[in-house]
C-alpha cells in the first residue's frame, strides 16, 4: 500500500500491545490493515512491564508467548510489608502458570513488527486526528506523517492511543475522574536481583516523612541485569493523591537499595492512568477504542497489557458484526463488568488514610497472610475466571455482583 491510499478495511490508530494485537488479528483474517503509530517503534512508556498469565495466554494466540518467556520467566509474586512477607506463585488456571517481564520499548516493538510481518501496513511517526463523523460512523481520517498529510476512508477503525487517546479526545471519549485513577512513576536500576524468579511489591508504600501512602511500590526482575522499579499510588478527584511520584520513587529505590542491589533509577517516567472502565464514549458505528483508551486497567494494580491483549481479539468480531456504538460497552460491562466495579470499589477503600494501617498487619504479619495473599495476588493478577468453581472465585463473582447492583451509578464504559 502506498501513503495516499484512500480506502482500507481497518485503520489501527496506536501500536502499543492492544492496537498491534488488534492488526495482527486482523491481517490474520486477510484484512486491509494500516498500523499508525505516532512515535518511532521503540518508544518509551510508563508501565512495570510485568507480563502475568493472562497475558502470556494472550501472547499464544499470537505465537508469541515462547519467544518472550525465552527472556525471562517468574513464577509468581512476593508481597512485602508491614513487617512480614507473603510468597504467592501463580497457581494452576486456564491461563497457566508462567508470567514473564520485557521492557515496554522492546515489547511494543516486538509486536509492532509482528503485525507488520503478518501483512499490516506500518506507518510510525503517522498521527490520526480530525475524524469526519457522519451519524455515528468514521468516514474519513486524516493522517499526519513524515511525508505530509493525506486522508484515509476505513471501513473500521481500531482506537488504541493510550491514556491519553487524543484521536477518543476528537470522538467524544470522556474520563470519569471521579472514579479512582492511578499516579505512577517508573525507572529501570541495576539489580543483583534482575533474574530473580519473583515480582516484588511492597504493599507498604512509606513517603519521605514516613506516612503510608495508598499504593504500592514494585520491584519486576527483567532478567538482563535490570529491574523495572517503580511505585503507583491511588486517587481521586475527591481524595487527591498528594504525592510527587519522582521524588517517591527515589526514596523507594534509596529505602531497599543494600536489600535488593540496586543502583540508581534511570529512565525515569511518570503518568496518569484511567481504571476500571471508567471513561465513557468508547465506540460509534465503525470504531472501538481499547486498552487503555477504554480504562482497560485493573484498579488494585495497574496492570492493563493483558485486557489490552484480550479486548484487540474481542472487538473485530463485534465491528465485523455491525453497528458497534452500543454493542461493544455492552460487551465490555458482561466480560468485566463486576471484576472492574468490586477491584474499583476495593481500590477506593485504599484512598482512605485509615484503611491500610488497619489491615495491613493482619494480611501479611498474622497467621491468615500465607491464605488471604495468594488471594489477593490471584485476584490483582486477574486470573479469576468464569469457568473457576471454587470457593474464592465464587465469592469474587458474587461480591462483583452486589458491588454493580450497588455502584449502578457508577460510569462503566456508560
Amino acid at each position: 500500500m502506498t501513503p495516499m491510499t484512500a480506502h482500507v478495511d481497518l485503520v489501527v490508530v496506536g501500536a502499543g500491545p492492544a492496537g498491534s494485537a488488534a492488526a495482527i488479528a486482523a491481517a490474520r483474517r486477510g484484512r486491509e490493515v494500516i498500523l499508525l503509530e505516532s512515535g518511532e517503534l521503540g518508544r518509551d512508556k510508563t508501565c512495570g512491564d510485568g507480563l502475568t498469565p493472562r497475558a502470556i495466554h494472550e501472547l499464544r494466540h499470537l505465537g508469541l508467548a515462547e519467544q518472550i518467556l525465552r527472556t525471562h520467566r517468574n513464577r509468581g509474586l512476593k508481597l512485602h510489608g508491614y513487617g512480614g512477607s507473603v510468597t504467592a506463585p501463580w497457581p494452576q488456571s486456564a491461563f497457566g502458570a508462567e508470567g514473564s517481564a520485557m521492557p515496554r520499548t522492546l515489547f511494543d516493538a516486538l509486536l509492532a513488527r509482528t503485525a507488520r510481518d503478518s501483512g499490516a501496513d506500518l506507518r510510525s511517526s503517522s498521527t490520526a486526528h480530525a475524524p469526519d463523523v457522519e451519524d455515528g460512523k468514521i468516514v474519513r481520517l486524516q493522517v499526519t506523517g513524515p511525508d505530509g498529510s493525506y486522508d484515509l476512508q476505513p471501513r473500521h477503525v481500531v482506537v488504541a492511543d493510550g491514556v491519553r487517546s487524543p484521536l477518543g479526545k476528537e470522538l467524544g471519549r470522556t474520563w470519569h475522574r471521579e472514579e479512582v485513577f492511578g499516579v505512577a512513576a517508573r525507572s529501570y536500576v541495576t539489580s543483583e536481583r534482575s533474574r530473580d524468579e519473583w515480582m516484588h511489591s511492597h504493599v507498604e508504600l512509606r513517603g519521605t516523612e514516613g506516612e503510608i501512602l495508598p499504593g504500592y511500590g514494585w520491584m519486576f526482575p527483567l532478567g538482563n541485569g535490570e529491574m523495572n522499579l517503580g511505585c503507583g499510588a491511588l486517587s481521586t478527584q475527591a481524595r487527591p493523591a498528594q504525592v510527587n511520584t519522582k521524588k517517591l520513587l527515589k526514596h523507594y529505590a534509596d529505602t531497599y537499595r543494600a536489600e535488593f542491589g540496586l543502583g540508581e533509577p534511570t529512565k525515569v517516567t511518570s503518568a496518569l492512568l484511567p481504571m476500571g472502565g471508567a471513561v465513557s464514549g468508547v465506540a460509534g458505528k465503525n470504531y472501538v477504542l481499547i486498552g487503555d483508551a477504554a480504562a482497560g486497567v485493573n484498579p488494585l494494580n495497574g496492570e492493563g497489557i493483558d485486557y489490552g491483549l484480550e479486548m484487540a481479539r474481542l472487538c473485530l468480531d463485534v465491528l465485523e458484526a455491525g453497528d458497534a456504538t452500543e454493542a461493544w460497552p455492552a460487551l465490555l460491562r458482561e466480560t468485566y463488568g463486576e471484576a472492574f466495579t468490586l477491584a474499583r470499589t476495593a481500590a477506593r477503600l485504599l484512598t482512605y488514610p485509615q484503611f491500610l494501617p488497619l489491615v495491613g498487619p493482619v494480611a501479611l504479619r498474622s497467621p491468615l497472610g500465607p491464605l488471604l495473599m495468594p488471594a489477593a495476588a490471584r485476584l490483582m493478577a486477574n486470573i479469576v475466571t468464569e469457568e473457576d468453581k471454587d470457593l474464592l472465585a465464587r465469592a469474587w463473582r458474587l461480591a462483583g455482583r452486589g458491588a454493580r447492583v450497588v455502584r449502578r451509578s457508577s460510569p462503566l464504559w456508560s
